[in-house]
């Protein structure tokens, strides 16, 4: 595997640009200083309870998402390019989910093959002929960048059902504030803590045309959920309500929350419940989590959902493949931010390919996330790699496969002090009548040494991310 490319020092060994303010700090900061401020935000994130609970172990088990005390730092030109590119990309993404819905004529034009549309499971035949407001229908995408090469960025993923992880971005920011006030005053770091107020503002954008002072709630299923934190943290930082499917109900196709003065309308929901689960009466009949009739509401047009049902076929691995293709297709541009070159199992020859490779590269399910369902073939046994290809032969069209990346490394504080990480980045972009988003996003770190998977499920953490003001 290539050496990867080191985010604070150039292959000479210097210092790059925009690290230098905080390397020179750095250099000069005892290292028990340091280890002291770890252990001080530690105990701050427990008391606070930001944690997440990880699927598969003992129910009720919690865990701290690991946070390190060194920012990754992004330089103002890099941002301003990474951010046009995204805005591009989502304003593609949401054309071709209005456009599937409706016209289908990217499909018409054999732009993308139909039946990997119309035959996937995340396509839904409910959705056809809704029109949404705006046209919008990924209201907040978050959009996973790594950096590999020479400095390159890629697309890794694009997640557009229920992004998460934001709720980590801005609380990183306010410890960093809190434990090195000093180095906020070195430099001009792009402020993140308005975004809050960005999402509120863009949820009620999308709001039914005949609203004009949109009511908005935060939809969770329930505290046992991984994310419920986040829910429970973006309703009380946007001053809305958070609500469960039993605080609901449908009148009329009128989406009513129960309160003590009595049933209050209810116009914008942020959902954080999968498309199964949102409607009984519409999806699966056995879910508890939603609110009988919801679709019916939402069909007529008196109630936005955020994200819109259906946003789950455009952040499908199988789809992801065809972005750049969406990009020429409805912008007329060539994509800004390149994909990760990658295989289709579903195509013989490509399924010849990775087969004979396994061992060199990542395997994905295309359905996947979280970091499961899915084979790091460099960091693989001989065993567990035999395993998957039994799982591919079994059904090759449920994987795509792409190069092991090394992904770029920034400095972290570890165990032993001081060492180099893989990270990637997940900034969030929201849509509504504007494209609009934070500079910076989640930046994940791999903790352990040689790992290139950074999902906190699989044992990953977060960094504060910088962008820098000016020409840096």
């Amino acid at each position: 595997m290539k050496t990867a490319y080191d985010e604070m020092y150039a292959a000479n060994g210097s210092v790059r640009e925009s690290y230098r303010s905080y390397a020179d700090w750095l250099k000069t900061t005892p290292a028990e200083v340091i280890k002291r401020k770890r252990e001080d935000a530690d105990i701050a994130f427990h008391r606070v309870g930001i944690t997440f609970a990880v699927y598969g172990e003992d129910a009720g088990q919690e865990r701290l998402i690991p946070f390190d005390v060194i920012p990754r730092i992004i330089a103002a030109k890099e941002w301003k390019r990474m951010a046009d590119g995204l805005r591009q990309r989502v304003k593609a993404l949401n054309a071709f989910l209005h456009d599937i819905y409706h016209g289908q004529e990217i499909l018409k034009a054999g732009r993308i093959p139909a039946d990997k549309v119309l035959g996937n499971s995340q396509f839904r035949r409910e959705m056809i002929g809704v029109d949404v407001p705006e046209q919008i229908y990924a209201h907040i995408a978050g959009v996973d960048l790594v950096r590999a090469g020479e400095g390159e960025y890629f697309v890794l993923e694009d997640n557009l059902r229920t992004p998460s992880g934001v709720s980590y971005m801005l609380e990183d920011r306010k410890m960093m504030m809190r434990l090195f006030p000093d180095l906020f005053t070195r430099q001009a770091i792009a402020p993140v803590e308005h975004y809050p107020d960005l999402l509120l503002n863009n949820l009620r954008s999308v709001a039914p045309a005949s609203v004009s002072n949109p009511n908005v709630v935060v939809l969770t299923p329930g505290q046992y959920n991984s994310a419920y934190f986040e829910h429970a943290f973006l309703a009380q930082q946007m001053g809305v309500e958070l609500v469960d499917g039993l605080d609901l109900f449908v009148r009329d196709e009128i989406v009513y929350m129960r309160t003590t003065q009595g049933p209050r309308r209810v116009d914008v929901i942020y959902r954080r419940i999968d498309d199964d689960y949102l409607d009984p009466k519409a999806f699966r009949s056995d879910s508890m989590l939603g609110v009988p009739g919801l679709f019916s509401a939402y069909r007529a047009g008196n109630v936005t959902l955020a994200n819109a049902v259906g946003t789950g076929i455009a952040d499908d691995k199988a789809i992801y493949v065809h972005v750049p293709e969406m990009i020429r297709f409805y912008c007329g541009e060539e994509p800004i931010l390149s994909n990760v070159p990658t295989w289709e199992l579903s195509k013989p020859e490509d399924l010849k390919y990775v087969l004979a490779h396994l061992p060199e590269l990542v395997v994905k399910e295309v359905h996947g996330s979280g970091g499961y369902g899915m084979l790091v073939g460099p960091t693989a046994s001989t065993a567990e790699i035999n395993s998957f290809r039994d799982k591919i032969l079994a059904g090759p069209a449920g994987y795509i496969a792409q190069p092991t990346l090394s992904l770029s490394t920034c400095p972290t504080y570890v165990e032993s002090g001081v060492a180099p990480r893989h990270i990637d980045l997940r900034p969030y972009v929201l849509s509504g009548r504007e494209i609009t988003m934070v500079p910076g996003g989640l930046t994940r770190v791999a903790l352990k040494e040689g790992s290139l998977v950074v999902n906190s499920s699989q044992g990953g953490g977060t960094k504060d991310t910088w962008v820098l003001e000016g020409d840096n």
